[in-house]
């Protein structure tokens, strides 16, 4: 027999006993360091489920199953010498004759791995029982919750940190009426300071969820209007139809109490640096670990065990788990959320920046040193696009700028973000998977050539994918750095940038994505990223009507049918109202076609009239009553200029000092149709003050007593940015001629789906290039962006008009291409003297009489 290859009798037994996260990532690590030559490996899951993503778990609501969301693949656990036990709790550890116990049977082990994880903490509240009991933990937790909600209309989570503000999320997503109650003065309160607190409350009651601070539920009784009724201290109370649990954790130590294994001041197997338990042979790792007294509630750190075990056990050298790093990067109901270090500022001598924007409920704090040369911890509500740079100065003890307030400042006045080239060897690019710098250089010394190499080299970016982007920014600079020249293409089908298309539909005349395919793409049909990008370029170029049979096929749902799809299924329809201008006549013209059709109506923070609810089969007709009373499309669905705001300016306002309205229609009427990378929105104020808010617009026009000043690249949304001074006291012609400049250099270079402001942080040179492109002519350029975009402003045309004269594009909007009936399962009901759509949850819910569409 070969000597290299162990006999059976010196194979041993290794049982892992959980298949959460951690469990599997150091199952995946045995396996690949060659555990299976020394060991008959068992692992025992609790669940009917293999391992699974619990950081994507709320995804399981948005559509995911459990197999989209298992971690690895199941031939994995099909190897010879791995047993995988699902559904198989262990009941017993006997430490004496070192075998798990099981309902199942006895498993001998002369290596024992704790991987249970942790379980949820629910208070002891009388009245907390079935759908006033559940908890957000596992797939099957999720399922109940599901069950709960399809009879409910509200629903609660006691606790609002980082799980709790998920599981409200998985509430809202399921159509309730969604609140969170927590017993601290403030959301987060472990990764979050009282200002960043508050700043994530605003962002989260104005996404519609109730938030209750500082409110403890003393017991559960029977509801008058919902199901159940919270009661807290005094004679304040909350009512709702269920309440999910999210109060924190405890470890799963059940079976180390029961084996006698030491445990940790508050619970936890105790480990050292080795993760070894009280017993030479039983490991513990993840969440059911306490080293030093501290248990860790985050992935990375789990990883970091699993690593480190597994190199044991193989024989291998493993550093020591000395503690973990703790900083986050999360997006909660769809708001960004960071914490790096000390983001207290507990550490003596700590001094605290703090940047606060009350209008969009943004909050960054840097925490630095005594002596203002090193960060030690940082807290971001609302952009995290701060957060690599900041991350990596705390851990790597990069210096600071002379101004450290410089790292938090809005976009303009912020110091420059921290360049790849800057970041050490020693630099934490993937916390998760503990991959560095170095070890992303030394994978592409190896032979990787792109960032997928990378990352199935070096596991990169895959657990929680917080690191995505600064590993591109890495990967990318490295190889530029060898003189590998780094694949940009738009997709498999074009291996050009999408500033290289637009060159050549320019150059050549193309017309036709068939035309752009034949001459220089791969492939017959194209896929979902360059046929919308190529159609917003042909748009962009030569203004054609976007229902044209060529374009159509590029476009998504919204773009195919010029109106925005809504979540029942029904469309928006948003007429054009240039500058917020609307005639008595224009507004009885839209009442009268809302009345008609039952739509749902609404001001919009644009200055609009939004109606909703109507089926495809409606657009037309819809369509053409606004057009016959003289509206025309307001572009709400296309990648295109959407609105501009104006205040009234000098034509009523005492304080105006221009007349903003009749800037704000020609700037309208001028850009109206014009395609781009991704929506524009302007705004024209006749003063100082504001009242039209231009500086949080792409484009924004402030007037001054002298004439205009522009402002360029600023947006509200997800990431906020300011819009920075570009030029002053400008007359009319001038301020649309820099405008017309500026849009199309824009459209010209900028990446698909790039907004301005992204686009504007991707200048070398900043805002003086683009000065020196659109005032001073710098490259040569001005004749020839004006004069396209004069082109596309000829060209114009209502779409929606065009499309109603044309029979054929008409059969497009069908609900059933022989029926001239609407969807039968779109359903509505009134409320506030409207109707709206029916939330899942109330499907079962609607009386007979009630409206059914």
């Amino acid at each position: 027999m070969n000597s290299n290859v162990a006999t059976f009798n010196d194979v041993q037994t290794l049982v892992v006993i959980g298949n959460g996260m951690v469990g599997h990532h150091c199952v995946e690590q045995l396996i690949e360091r060659g555990a299976l030559d020394r060991y008959r490996l068992h692992v025992f899951s609790e669940e009917p489920l293999r391992a699974y993503d619990r950081v994507h778990l709320s995804e399981y609501f948005a559509g995911r199953d459990a197999e989209s969301l298992a971690l690895g693949e199941a031939a994995l656990y099909q190897r010879p010498g791995v047993t995988l036990h699902l559904g198989v709790p262990v009941l017993e550890i006997d430490r004496e004759r070192r075998e798990v116990i099981t309902a199942e049977g006895c498993v001998h082990y002369d290596k024992l791995v704790l991987a249970t994880g942790s379980y949820p903490f629910v208070p002891p509240i009388e009245g907390a029982e079935g759908d006033s009991r559940l908890v957000y933990r596992t797939l099957a937790d999720l399922d109940t919750i599901r069950a709960a909600a399809n009879k409910a209309r509200r629903g609660v989570v006691v606790g609002g940190g980082l799980l709790g503000l998920e599981a409200a999320n998985a509430l809202k997503s399921l159509g309730l009426d969604a609140h969170v109650v927590e017993f601290a003065p403030r959301l987060m309160p472990v990764q979050l300071d009282d200002q960043g607190g508050q700043a994530l409350k605003a962002r989260i009651e104005a996404l519609g969820v109730g938030v209750h601070l500082s409110k403890g539920t003393q017991s559960i009784s029977a509801g008058s209007e919902y199901r159940y009724r919270m009661n807290f201290a005094g004679d304040d109370f909350l009512e709702t139809d269920l309440i999910v649990f999210s109060a924190g954790i405890r470890p799963q130590d059940a079976l180390a109490r029961q084996c006698g294994l030491e445990l940790g001041p508050r619970g936890g197997v105790a480990i050292d640096g080795q993760c070894l338990t009280s017993d030479p042979d039983i490991y513990a790792i993840g969440e059911c670990a306490a080293w030093n007294g501290s248990i860790y509630g985050l992935v990375a750190p789990g990883y970091q065990m699993a690593r480190g075990v597994a190199a044991q056990l193989c024989g291998e050298a493993a550093d020591p788990f000395i503690g973990a790093d703790m900083s986050t990067k999360l997006k909660l109901l769809g708001v960004d959320v960071g914490s790096i270090g000390d983001a207290h500022g507990a550490l003596p001598g700590a001094r605290s920046y703090r940047f606060i924007d009350e209008a969009t409920s943004s909050y960054r704090r840097l925490v630095v040193s005594a002596d203002g040369k090193q960060a030690l911890g940082a807290v971001l509500v609302g952009d995290n696009s701060y957060y690599d740079t900041l991350l990596q100065y705390v851990q790597n003890g990069i210096t600071l700028p002379a101004d450290p307030s410089s790292l938090i400042l809005p976009l303009g006045e912020a110091a420059p973000a921290l360049g790849a080239d800057a970041l050490p060897a020693t630099a934490t690019v993937c916390s998760c998977h503990n991959v560095s710098k170095g070890s992303i250089c030394s994978a592409i010394d190896g032979g990787c050539t792109d960032l997928a190499g990378v990352k199935a080299c070096t596991k990169a970016a895959t657990g929680c994918g917080g690191c995505a982007g600064l590993l591109k920014q890495v990967v990318e600079h490295e190889l530029a750095a060898r003189g590998v020249a780094v694949d940009k293409s738009l997709c498999e089908h074009f291996a050009y940038t999408r500033q290289e298309l637009y060159g050549i539909v320019r150059v050549e005349g193309i017309e036709t994505f068939e035309e752009m395919l034949a001459k220089h793409g791969r492939g017959h049909v194209g896929c979902e990223i360059c046929k919308p990008a190529i159609g917003s370029i042909l748009a962009s170029c030569w203004n054609r009507p976007i229902q044209e049979p060529w374009l159509v096929p590029l476009q998504d749902t919204n773009d195919t049918f010029m109106a925005n799809m809504q979540k029942n299924g029904t469309y928006s329809v948003v007429p054009r109202i240039p500058g917020g201008e609307i005639t008595p006549e224009g507004l009885i013209a839209i009442g009268e076609v809302a009345k008609k059709y039952n739509l749902y109506t609404k001001i919009t923070g644009g200055q609009r009239i939004d109606l909703f609810g109507a089926q495809l089969h409606e657009l037309p007709g819809i369509w053409g009553e606004l057009i016959a009373a003289g509206f025309e499309t307001g572009h709400a669905y296309g990648k295109s200029t959407r609105t501009v705001k104006s205040c009234v300016g000098s034509t009523w306002c005492r304080y105006g000092v221009q007349d903003s309205v009749k800037m704000a229609l020609d700037i309208e009427h001028r850009y109206k149709g014009l395609r781009s990378p991704h929506k524009l929105k302007f705004a024209v104020s006749g003063c100082t003050r504001e009242c039209a808010e231009a500086q949080s617009k792409d484009v924004g026009v402030i007037a001054t007593e002298k004439g205009w000043n522009l402002y360029v690249c600023g947006n509200g949304g997800m990431r906020p940015r300011h819009a920075e001074l570009f030029a002053t006291d400008l007359d009319d012609e001038t301020l649309i001629r820099y405008i017309d400049r500026f849009l199309m250099f824009y459209i010209r270079t900028a990446d698909k789906l790039q907004r301005t402001s992204v686009w504007r942080e991707s200048l070398e040179g900043g805002l003086d290039y683009l000065k020196a492109v659109i005032i001073d002519d710098s490259l040569g350029l001005a004749a020839e962006l004006e004069a396209q975009m004069q082109t596309v402003v000829d060209r114009y045309e209502c779409e929606w008009a065009n499309a109603i004269q044309d029979p054929e594009k008409l059969k497009r909007f069908r609900t059933f291409v022989n029926d001239q009936r609407g969807d039968p399962d779109i359903h509505f009901v009134n409320e506030r003297g409207q109707r709206r759509p029916v939330k899942a949850a109330e499907l079962n819910l609607i009386p007979v009489a009630e409206e059914v569409v």
